[in-house]
């Protein structure tokens, strides 16, 4: 197997030849295109005897980012059980939390919101309808664009919106009525035309579905409203446990 070298010029312009006429040099370096089996022997060498570098000095603090996401990966399942286990029994002690920037408070967190009890959230609700918090009036700093509404124009609503008045029911289209003629009794309405067969296979299976859809739906009403009984016996049972 053989390589095709390119023939570069022989007369090719250097580097500094270019910065001193203050000319740039575009040109590839030399040796930017090596032939393969050159390149192939430097690998060789490079893997069989890869170069001894001096060892690396950090001039920047390094941060624990704790295990990779790839040696994660590649834990077996027991071993995150075993791990998930040992940090609650035995959780890792550790240093106190530097902050460099101002906290903020923020309230209460969701956390520990949601780690209260029921009746908690609920005597809270009551507390902010009897006696809402008084807070400072509202400080505006931005005015109203009078070229959109002006002071002198006047919002007022349709009168069909506001008005109040009876119901008027208008009534029925008379119904046809037969003269009877002296003598003579009235003729008979005609009767009513008889439904399809299909037509009537297809009300009498709907009927079924609509009843056993109604059965279905009491007996999921009374298992939700069962377990919503037992919760709440389970709730009020646990206030007296805990104690």
């Amino acid at each position: 197997m053989s390589s095709i070298e390119p023939a570069w010029p022989s007369e090719q312009p250097s580097a500094s030849e270019n910065t001193a006429d203050g000319e740039l040099n575009f040109l590839p370096p030399e040796g930017w295109d090596p032939p393969l089996w050159r390149s192939l022997v430097a690998n060789l060498a490079d893997t069989v005897a890869p170069p001894r570098l001096p060892p690396l000095r950090l001039t920047s603090r390094p941060v624990h980012m704790g295990t990779s996401i790839g040696d994660r990966l590649r834990t077996p399942w027991y071993r995150t059980i075993f791990t998930n286990l040992g940090d609650v029994i035995s959780p890792e002690v550790l240093p106190p939390l530097e902050l460099e920037s101002q906290p903020v408070d923020v309230g209460e967190l969701i956390g520990d919101q949601l780690s209260h009890l029921w009746f908690t959230s609920f005597l809270r609700s009551l507390a902010d309808i009897a006696a809402p918090e008084r807070q400072p009036p509202l400080q505006l700093s931005s005015k109203p664009d009078e070229t959109v509404l002006p002071e002198a124009r006047m919002l007022l609503p349709r009168w069909s919106s506001v008005i109040d008045g009876p119901k008027i029911f208008l009534p029925d289209a008379p119904k046809a009525a037969y003269a009877a003629t002296p003598g003579r009794p009235a003729p008979a309405p005609p009767p009513p035309p008889k439904p399809p067969a299909v037509l009537l296979e297809f009300l009498h299976d709907m009927h079924g579905d609509l009843r056993r859809d109604l059965q279905r739906s009491r007996l999921r009403a009374r298992v939700w409203m069962s377990l919503a009984v037992a919760q709440v016996l389970f709730l009020v049972g646990s206030l007296f446990w805990a104690r």
